[in-house]
């Protein structure tokens, strides 16, 4: 088994799920079962903090996804009895806040598990998530939300986390050898295309493949996880139109289309809550805004369509939770941009 280090812990890829703290306790993603911040040894001895928990935290706490804010610890006896509010303020020498405070100052990326309790934007129900590598961007001394039950003020020590660009999302050795030789592939097929179709002196021109190579490495990251438990979940019939592909070998195949698109300038999250098992053309569909979803679950059409026919309701099972946020930011999205896009 993987030893706990600080980054990445080898077998363990973004998106993996585990039903139990002592689970994750196992994994090596996280050094307790109780406490929000993980702490280990660093080569000189002194403690920093590799890992924490998002799990319904102090109110002080906002999660964005890409962006968190984070309240560090303090002993049970300055808390309130649900630990939700703080009875005094914060130290910046409490144990678990110093580890943090410390792996901010030698930059080390700390792993962020999100719990059954955390923001419902993110959250599975029943289980805790491995979520990736963050970075700490800054530390600070801030005012808590609420003051002290004798009303003078609390001060908390607060960290703001980054998610880190998904290539450095870090990947297994056998998805690092099948990302490679997907590569190779790819490279081999855009050189034959380009030898049609440019004179020798235009190849320069051509020189596309980093693109491709990262794609292809963050495709397979997202389908190692929470897409794959989605098209499982519905044994890939999509939850647009109903159609439900079979090749000859009698294997299935659909797609997992975010509804809030990842990266800029949308930032959705790589979370089951915002991934729909589709088909290809529905996929396609949804990203070009030919197809939106009204808050009563109404698919709208607002192009022509050929083809199957889409239900008058999006296909939603009841362990999947898609949250009304990702299908109303899309629906503004593309009303706001006007007809659908073929970009």
């Amino acid at each position: 088994m993987a030893e706990r280090v600080i980054g990445h812990i080898d077998g363990v890829v973004p998106g993996a799920v585990f039903r139990r703290r002592t689970d994750v306790l196992h994994a090596k993603l996280h050094g307790d079962t109780q406490r929000g911040i993980s702490r280990l040894r660093d080569s000189d001895g002194s403690y920093v903090a590799d890992a924490i928990v998002l799990n319904g935290g102090y109110e002080d706490d906002q999660d964005d996804w890409v962006r968190v804010t984070y309240t560090g610890a303090s002993p049970n006896k300055d808390k309130s009895n649900d630990g939700k509010r703080l009875l005094r303020s914060q130290s910046w020498e409490y144990r678990d806040n110093a580890a943090l405070k410390l792996s901010f100052e030698r930059k080390y990326p700390i792993r962020i598990i999100r719990g059954p309790d955390g923001d419902e934007r993110y959250s599975l129900p029943d289980a805790y998530r491995y979520d990736g590598l963050y970075a700490i961007a800054e530390v600070r001394t801030a005012p808590s939300i609420s003051p002290a039950p004798d009303g003078s003020p609390i001060e908390v020590c607060q960290f703001e986390l980054e998610r880190l660009p998904l290539p450095e999302q870090e990947q297994t050795p056998v998805e690092r050898e099948i990302a490679s030789l997907l590569v190779e592939q790819q490279d081999l097929l855009q050189r034959q295309e380009a030898a049609a179709a440019l004179d020798e002196h235009e190849w320069a021109d051509a020189e596309r493949f980093p693109t491709t190579r990262g794609t292809s490495i963050q495709r397979i990251v997202r389908d190692a996880a929470a897409v794959r438990r989605v098209k499982e979940l519905y044994e890939h019939e999509c939850q647009i139109c109903g159609l439900r592909l079979v090749g000859p070998d009698a294997r299935p195949y659909s797609e997992g289309a975010h509804i809030k698109p990842l990266g800029r300038p949308h930032n959705g999250p790589d979370v089951e809550r915002n991934i729909l098992c589709l088909c290809p053309n529905c996929h396609v569909r949804l990203d070009i805004g030919a197809i939106v979803i009204e808050d009563d679950w109404s698919i709208v059409l607002r192009a022509g369509l050929f083809g199957e026919n889409v239900r008058a309701e999006l296909n939603r099972h009841k362990k999947h939770k898609v949250h009304e946020e990702y299908v109303r930011y899309h629906r503004d999205w593309w009303r706001q941009k006007g007809g659908p896009s073929q970009e």
